[in-house]
């Protein structure tokens, strides 16, 4: 059975890197080559992305003409993108909806073979998923600095969820990949 892994940039104090708290503007001005070539071939560790509608509008504007180290992976890998309101998935290639119950669909995914699942993006859409405690792993993407503001990595749950540590790694720019999973998984 596949995994469902969350990824997520954060800042240090867990604010998601929102357009409007300047972590997205860190983020994109982060120089270092190490981290870039580990993140790609992270990517390249997925059977598919899922996003929600948000998300995948801003991405399949951006990768399909990018010249980003990503892109390449962004482009080749399946996507399945979760919505409602979407009838189909445009241009981007390997891209496919998802439009029914959110778990169901998880369930589904999961059952089928391949690579593990990666859900990249949308703070929104995260939360559900959170939520819905179909997350197998958190993989977070610790930027060096602090905002104050913007969307927690986490919503408010009716209980705490504990996690243990499985890898961790730091990079000369400072940015950390703190790889977590559930305690009862």
């Amino acid at each position: 059975m596949r995994k469902l892994i969350l990824g997520f940039y954060v800042s240090l104090d867990g604010k998601s890197a929102d357009a409007d708290n300047g972590i997205r503007d860190v983020m994109m001005g982060i120089d270092d080559a190490e981290q870039e070539e580990y993140f790609v071939s992270r990517l390249w560790e997925a059977g598919a992305f899922l996003m929600g509608r948000t998300t995948y509008e801003i991405m399949a504007g951006y990768w399909p003409t990018a010249d980003h180290p990503s892109a390449k992976a962004m482009n080749e890998i399946p996507k399945v993108v979760f919505s409602r309101t979407l009838e189909t998935a445009g241009d981007w290639p390997e891209t496919r909806i998802a439009g029914g119950d959110t778990a169901e669909e998880i369930a589904r995914l999961k059952a089928e073979p391949g690579k593990d699942l990666v859900a990249a993006g949308g703070t929104e859409f995260l939360h559900s998923l959170i939520k819905l405690g179909v997350v197998d792993e958190y993989r977070l993407w610790v930027l060096p600095a602090v905002t104050g503001k913007g969307a927690a990595l986490f919503p408010e749950l009716d209980e705490a969820v504990k996690l243990r540590l499985m890898k961790s790694r730091a990079f000369p720019s400072g940015v950390l990949e703190l790889c977590y999973a559930p305690a009862g998984k």
